[in-house]
């Protein structure tokens, strides 16, 4: 028995429709994993940006904190050398004076070393801080775009806590020197 000639001509037109099908649907495939690549590199651009900003940020925070620990230093040494000099011209004063003085010293080195202190664990936050940034972002690249939007709004919320500990930071660094010479 030989086969049915339309038996074999509408197995070979769904072959040829199967075919065709596999063809749009491969294009399609392609299409839209062209589309995910693309919205990616978007993301990772965007998080690249965010992320040299950022290094840009801690940089300069970190320029300023060394700027204020200078200048910091500089005040205490000079006044040091002027409570040198003053423990020199008072040596010839009453004993009860000379205690007050070195207890002033002692209490100014104390402050010193707690607010040497405090700024060391300021840096070591906001080292912490720039860990978990990166870490953040790594798992935002893959994350895709909804997960680039939300780190984005996390980022500008700590840069603002940041900025705002800076802040604090300058405040209590400016402050400090006064009390240091009184």
């Amino acid at each position: 028995m030989s086969p049915d000639p339309d038996i074999g001509s509408s197995a070979d037109s769904e072959i040829a429709a199967l075919h065709r099908t596999i063809a749009a649907l491969r294009l399609e495939l392609e299409r839209r994993r062209d589309e995910a690549n693309a919205a990616a590199s978007v993301a990772v651009a965007a998080a690249g940006a965010e992320i040299a900003q950022l290094k840009g940020t801690i940089d300069a925070m970190r320029e300023e904190l060394e700027h204020e620990r200078a200048n910091r230093d500089e005040i205490i040494r000079e006044a040091h050398a002027s409570s040198q000099d003053e423990v020199a011209q008072l040596k010839q004063s009453v004993a009860n004076l000379r205690e007050s003085l070195e207890s002033a010293w002692i209490d100014s080195e104390r402050r010193a070393r707690e607010l040497v202190s405090s700024a060391e664990d300021r840096v070591a936050q906001l080292q912490a801080a720039v860990v978990a940034v990166r870490e953040e972002l790594e798992r935002a690249r893959h994350a895709g775009e909804s997960a680039v939007n939300a780190v984005r709004v996390q980022y500008r919320t700590e840069v603002t806590q940041l900025q705002a500990t800076v802040v604090a930071l300058r405040e209590q660094l400016q402050g400090a020197p006064a009390g240091v010479g009184s």
